[in-house]
């Protein structure tokens, strides 16, 4: 054998391995501090993605930023500097996951957020074309809301939120279709997600005597300000955001949350959905394998929330590989390319269709309004 041709065989040699290359899945999630009841979940379902996709093996790489902005960029920068990750998942909350944007665009890394607010892929531009979303946005899950409070009666709200990203992008959208709809908001609070008391502002929203109250928290941090107002006297109506809905809210509030209303995933009530509800079956599916291995009533729709990042996540690397290698700057690329392009993706909260302009892709079929009722999610028709 000639010189070129060992150069050929070892050159064909090298690009056979190298298209083996694994694919390098990056997580950061809040598995501790404040937000621990919405990142364990994601957490647990990480654990039951596929390992492998057209054939080539998927490696999981997660980490915990423990509920913290800092961590979480950290987080990001390790994953993809030291572990040269094709796509990151993350983080949990809506801080964190906008922390994230800018590092994740710099290393053009496609980036699946399991956090709420719009601002994370809204408006879009050069740096969040590069992000993607799961969870509902804020004005979906607003109409749904101030829809009910008007066929309720309510004419007047209090609004208490996280002093942050989260509770701010809530204001801004539940507070212009309050206004579409006549709704007045009388008293307007905001709290930080570790305070023991908000006593004060519960005052002032009792002093003003709204109708219902919205509390725009996530995780067993919602719980506070709920309880604090039926402490000094409240005793309207309250509604909650699609950020309490987990049995942690639930097994936390106790009798102080009874009766809450709020939007949330279909998968949260999915055995109580019509049996022609889009998004039952797949829902169903995700209940199914969660519970099945970490036993029945686990499942959470935070945990629905990554296992939708993973759904898209293995089409768009199913599409990416037939155009580049993993771990190179051309495989990010088709799989951002991919991710945009997903078409009627079935998740455990909705059907994702996924656009240039649109990188969350849902719409009404990923919501439903429940109630709280005897401890458990009852779904409202």
């Amino acid at each position: 054998m000639n010189l070129k041709s060992k150069l050929t065989l070892v050159a064909a040699i090298v690009a056979a391995i190298s298209a083996q290359a694994d694919i390098t899945v990056g997580v950061t999630v809040s598995a501790t501090g404040p937000a621990a009841s919405l990142g364990i979940p994601e957490k647990n379902t990480i654990a039951l993605m596929p390992t492998s996709i057209g054939g080539q093996k998927v490696n999981y790489i997660v980490l915990d930023d423990a509920s913290d902005t800092t961590a979480a960029v950290t987080n990001t920068r390790k994953l993809i500097n030291e572990h040269k990750v094709d796509v990151m998942l993350g983080s949990t909350i809506t801080p964190n996951s906008l922390a994230m944007i800018d590092v994740v665009a710099e290393a053009q890394t496609p980036m699946i957020s399991m956090a709420a607010s719009a601002r994370i892929v809204e408006p879009m531009d050069a740096k969040k074309k590069w992000v993607f979303k799961t969870p509902q946005n804020d004005i979906m899950m607003s109409l749904a809301i101030v829809a009910h409070m008007a066929s309720s009666g309510v004419k007047t709200v209090g609004f208490i939120g996280f002093a942050d990203a989260y509770g701010e992008g809530w204001y801004q959208e539940f507070s212009k279709i309050a206004a579409q709809k006549g709704l007045q908001i009388i008293a307007n609070e905001r709290y930080n997600r570790v305070d023991t008391s908000v006593t004060g502002q519960a005052l002032k929203i009792v002093s003003a005597k709204p109708d219902a109250v919205l509390i725009a928290a996530s995780g067993t941090p919602a719980v506070l300000p709920q309880r604090s107002l039926k402490e000094s006297g409240y005793s309207g109506k309250f509604y909650q955001t699609h950020g309490v809905a987990n049995n942690d809210f639930l097994r936390v509030g106790g009798k102080d949350v009874e009766g809450t209303l709020l939007p949330a995933g279909p998968v949260l009530v999915v055995a109580q959905l019509q049996a022609n509800h889009p998004v039952k079956n797949s829902a169903q599916a995700y209940v199914e394998k969660y519970e099945s291995t970490y036993g029945k009533g686990s499942v959470s729709t935070f945990g629905a929330h990554a296992w939708d990042a993973g759904k898209l996540m293995e089409v768009g690397v199913a599409a990416a590989l037939k155009k580049a290698t993993p771990g190179t700057v051309e495989f990010r690329v088709a799989l951002r390319d991919a991710l945009e392009s997903a078409k009627e993706v079935a998740g455990a909260h909705g059907v994702f269709n996924m656009s240039a302009t649109d990188h969350l892709g849902l719409d009404d079929r990923a919501r439903v309004m429940v109630k709280v009722e005897a401890g458990a999610w009852k779904y409202q028709p």
